[in-house]
């Protein structure tokens, strides 16, 4: 039976992840949603955006925020009704649920495969670590015990990282050196990730490459973190904490832990504070004096509005340094975003 992920219905919620992408292109685990639906299918699927009018009438509809599993997929292959599973509704859910996404794609990346043998310069615990070829781990600590290790193709975790699981690391990313990561975290493809981190979600491309803390967030593709920034994950009276969704216009409940939540293309400078729920939409620049809101919404420079034309500049200047250029897709979808924004202001 033929899958179309429902990506319309529950990408307003998802902001400011599904601003630039499909709901099931959002990462979490290993995989992206997508990536982990079309790995157990074994075949390619699409959404309803991409299906547009054309959508084919004998195809099951599924949300594309649904997290997928085997039982999942087999109860549809047998055109049985499926348990709702888990749904990521908002965007703390990315974090709140990586524990789990990390153990299911752990086990399916892994299964009847062997990883690279681990070098003995490391101190190892536990058993679910998984090496992929062209990774480097030399003179790390990496406790396993609390939840499986992925190491990705052509990853490195420098010297003197201290790594404690569940844990992923996605092709080409890299931890400098003496960094400490808590679970559940996942680093995306071609990450420079350093510091303190503890459970987060780096989407891909992007860069926290200095000391500073970040925890209980979630960091889109190509954001910029700057050194000695931190995050706030617990207000101090260790109340709840909430976010403001821009659809409902309303802050609301992310639980007892949430710290920053980044779109896409979006830096911060150096030293930056953020407070605990803040939420940074897409192509921003975030700096100034104080702590800055907890919520900046897309294309703002400072305090004042981000110019479409420099946006783009800069987005191109941040894509030379990792070798990629800034398509003709990605830029309508900016200048989209861009006008809507202006004519809603």
């Amino acid at each position: 039976m033929k899958i179309i992920l429902d990506d319309q219905s529950c990408a307003e919620n998802l902001y400011p992840f599904t601003l630039t992408r499909s709901a099931a292109d959002i990462r979490i685990g290993i995989m992206t949603l997508r990536q982990k639906w079309e790995y157990l299918l074994g075949e390619k699927v699409q959404t309803m955006l991409e299906s547009g009018k054309a959508v084919d009438k004998m195809a099951k509809l599924v949300p594309a925020n649904l997290l997928p599993s085997e039982k999942i997929v087999k109860a549809i292959k047998q055109g049985k009704d499926y348990d709702k599973g888990i749904i990521l509704q908002y965007p703390f859910h990315i974090f709140q649920y990586n524990s789990l996404a990390i153990a299911a794609d752990f086990k399916l990346l892994t299964k009847n495969k062997r990883s690279k043998k681990i070098s003995s310069t490391n101190t190892i615990t536990g058993k679910e670590i998984f090496i992929e070829e062209g990774a480097k781990v030399e003179h790390c600590i990496i406790n396993a015990v609390t939840g499986p290790v992925y190491i990705g193709k052509n990853a490195e975790i420098m010297e003197g990282c201290m790594v404690r699981g569940p844990f992923a690391m996605c092709e080409g990313s890299v931890l400098k050196m003496g960094t400490r990561v808590y679970g559940a975290t996942t680093i995306g493809p071609y990450c420079m990730a350093g510091g303190e981190i503890k459970n987060s979600v780096f989407f891909g491309y992007s860069n926290k490459s200095h000391d500073g803390y970040l925890g209980d967030s979630v960091i889109g593709e190509w954001c910029n973190i700057g050194a000695g920034t931190s995050n706030s994950n617990i207000k101090n009276t260790a109340g709840e904490v909430k976010i403001w969704n821009k659809m409902k216009k309303k802050y609301i409940p992310a639980g007892v832990k949430c710290g920053l939540l980044m779109g896409d293309y979006s830096r911060a400078a150096i030293n930056t504070s953020f407070n605990t729920g803040s939420v940074v939409g897409v192509a921003c620049n975030v700096f100034g004096v104080g702590f800055p809101p907890t919520f900046v919404d897309s294309f703002t420079w400072g305090n004042k509005p981000y110019e479409l034309d420099k946006a783009l500049d800069h987005i191109r200047n941040w894509k030379k340094l990792k070798g990629q250029s800034l398509s003709t897709k990605e830029q309508n979808i900016l200048s989209h975003i861009y006008h809507q924004k202006n004519n809603h202001a």
